[in-house]
């Protein structure tokens, strides 16, 4: 799933690439991925696009008055073109979910791979008219060490691994980057969110702000076919179940839920001490 780094270069990209063109074309093939109907989408047509915003997760595009925002979910992927095709794209065929066509020809595709179908778009007049922006928690980039400790504190004994990932918490971390920060931390992803002392809330803070910081920078400049790959070649944890920690050499381990898993280092994290694989340990009573 894109999250905070990927969504941030992905709106530099835009901003650098849309703003001041004008929308020529928008035509949505997946109808299950349009999610608001007034203004329509066609109310795009003609409109100059005069910035791009990022909240949290989701992408804004603002074009005089009226907002494109777009959620990638999981499995969807801005693709743009600096030749985009102006063929009709059949509704229900292939992973295509939107085509966008600007007043230079360029444009991009949000795609969607896979069977699950979150991928959303909003066409609004205010992004907190959507109700994933309205329920956001402040940007990681705009708390404050105590704005921080605040935050860890009422959470009371939830797990940081959870805290982390929660968006009306905290906006724009998703599995991948919570399962780095709290590596980065060398802090366990069960740890209670109130027990932290002083010193590990300072550790946490930066953890997260380091990791955000280093995967946003490592990202800048690159074209958005990139993203993806750089990325996966940055993580140190998420993702690498079975290979060794960079840092102490351990195998990297998982623990697997319903409908997702996490990945970390027991010598870097949790003192030596595997943590429970809890659907393993169902499966086996």
């Amino acid at each position: 799933m894109p999250e905070l780094p990927e969504v941030e270069s992905l709106t530099v990209f835009l901003r650098e690439r849309a703003v001041g063109r004008a929308f020529v074309r928008a035509d949505i093939t997946a109808i299950s991925a349009l999610k608001t109907y007034d203004p329509p989408i066609s109310s795009l047509v003609g409109l100059l696009i005069d910035d791009v915003h990022r909240y949290g997760k989701f992408l804004d595009i603002s074009a005089q008055g009226v907002h494109l925002v777009i959620h990638l979910a999981r499995a969807g992927w801005l693709r743009w073109r600096e030749e985009q095709s102006t063929g009709l794209v059949r509704p229900g065929k292939g992973p295509i979910a939107l085509r966008t066509v600007l007043d230079d020809g360029s444009g991009f595709d949000l795609t969607e791979a896979g069977t699950q179908k979150k991928l959303a778009v909003y066409v609004v007049r205010d992004p907190a008219e959507v109700p994933g922006i309205s329920r956001l928690g402040p940007d990681p980039f705009t708390l404050s060490l105590e704005d921080f400790s605040d935050i860890l504190k009422r959470q009371g004994r939830v797990q940081l691994k959870g805290v982390l990932r929660n968006q009306s918490v905290i906006a724009g971390i998703g599995n991948a980057y919570s399962d780095e920060i709290l590596h980065v931390a060398k802090m366990s992803p069960f740890k209670p969110a109130s027990n932290l002392s002083e010193d590990e809330l300072k550790t946490l803070y930066d953890a997260m702000r380091e990791t955000l910081q280093d995967a946003v920078d490592r990202s800048a400049g690159l074209a958005v076919q990139d993203l993806k790959s750089e990325k996966k070649s940055g993580l140190r944890v998420h993702g690498r179940k079975g290979q060794k920690c960079p840092i102490c050499g351990d195998i990297v381990r998982e623990v697997s839920f319903a409908d997702s898993s996490l990945q970390y280092c027991a010598t870097c994290q949790t003192g030596g001490k595997p943590l429970a694989d809890r659907r393993l340990s169902k499966l086996l009573k």
